[in-house]
């Protein structure tokens, strides 16, 4: 699913309409669907004109879309309706095609017919994956023809994973599925927002379920490939469950992706203990209840004062990364802080032995899980 789906209507007489976007797979399948309800019934072969602008060239661009503006003013051999479609366009951003001087030109002349108005009878429809909304003909464009942007999530932007879990959610809905709290949190970071990946890890999901309609984590790690956000969430997670086992075997998992035991220590597990100690102290000292589901947590953070929070983690924007506090919230209750307080020495001294020593690495990540099983 996109991340922000915007659509303006366009006026009444108008047959103008635009489906844009960075999430190619998204554009395509909408653009079709809406390509089949503007083809006239009666259109044949003189009725419908789809002019493919994924081009390599500007001279190329420019051809298609004289062909375009041609098409537009060329009205049925035998009368009845028209459609047009400029479809898979490429030279609408700011590339070398978009700044050609001859893409520009021809750009301005189909500006000029889209904003004179088509025949009633005619009905015009553009699907690009790269729009610079900047440029005058999208302005043109966007003042005549219903738009509709559907971009693709962007995993650096705070909530993205909020974002990401309500995409889910609502594709799962339309073929019958929902998720179990962990389930949907996991299936999310795992296929990070990408609506191709989500269509086809859901209908893994459909098939493997059959009947059963309700998706548990255990389904999620069965079907669905882990990216690394993936494995770090569910190291995370294991973390703060104290499942050592499953520590233990994401750490191997981990490793033989490639990434350093130092890296795994402060990408995953510091982050974790170091949450887990902070929101530990948090909930004691205003007397949170745990959060029923990670992202109810954003809300509870946001009813504290300024002071009570200054001190968290924050994004680079200088927001708060509530839902990753929500994840350890949600267990901070299996550990007291005197323990949370031990771990993170620990966490110290297992950076201190993966620079400074010869000791195997591996060791030195085992015995600093094996620390979650004192208490």
């Amino acid at each position: 699913m996109p991340a922000a789906t915007k659509k303006k209507p366009a006026p009444p007489a108008a047959a103008i309409h635009a489906v844009v976007g960075t999430d190619e797979s998204e554009v395509k399948k909408c653009a079709l669907e809406l390509a089949a309800r503007l083809t006239p019934a009666d259109a044949g072969e003189f009725g419908k004109d789809i002019i493919d602008g994924c081009v390599e060239t500007a001279d190329q661009a420019a051809s298609r879309i004289h062909q375009t503006v041609e098409a537009l003013l060329t009205l049925p051999f035998f009368g009845g309706g028209k459609f047009v479609w400029l479809k898979n366009v490429n030279f609408l951003g700011d590339n070398v095609l978009g700044r050609s001087a001859a893409v520009l030109e021809a750009l301005d002349a189909l500006g000029d017919v889209v904003k004179a108005g088509l025949p009633g009878n005619v009905a015009f429809l553009l699907s690009a994956t790269e729009v610079d909304k900047r440029r005058a003909f999208y302005k043109s464009l966007s003042a005549v023809a219903s738009v509709q942007v559907l971009d693709k999530l962007d995993a650096t932007r705070p909530g993205w994973e909020e974002e990401a879990a309500s995409a889910v959610q609502a594709r799962a809905k339309e073929i019958g599925l929902t998720f179990e709290p962990e389930a949907i949190e996991l299936f999310a970071l795992s296929t990070g927002g990408e609506s191709r990946q989500i269509g086809n890890e859901l209908e893994k999901l459909d098939l493997y379920l059959g009947a059963r309609r309700r998706i548990s984590a255990e389904d999620v790690r069965l079907l669905v490939p882990l990216s690394r956000a993936g494995v770090i969430f569910e190291l995370g997670n294991a973390l703060a469950e104290r499942n050592i086992p499953q520590c233990l075997a994401l750490i191997d998992r981990l490793l033989f992706q490639g990434e350093s035991a130092i890296g795994i220590l402060l990408v995953a597990i510091v982050p974790t203990v170091r949450n887990l100690l902070l929101v530990k102290d948090l909930m004691e000292r205003h007397r949170l209840p745990p959060p029923q589901a990670p992202f109810h947590f954003t809300s509870t953070l946001n009813r504290l004062p300024e002071a009570a929070v200054a001190h968290l983690p924050r994004r680079k924007d200088g927001s708060l990364n509530g839902y990753g506090l929500g994840v350890v919230a949600c267990h901070a209750n299996r550990f007291r802080q005197d323990e949370l307080r031990g771990l993170f020495y620990a966490c110290l001294n297992a950076n201190v032995q993966l620079v400074t020593s010869q000791l195997d690495a591996r060791m030195v990540l085992d015995q600093l899980v094996g620390r979650l099983a004192e208490g």
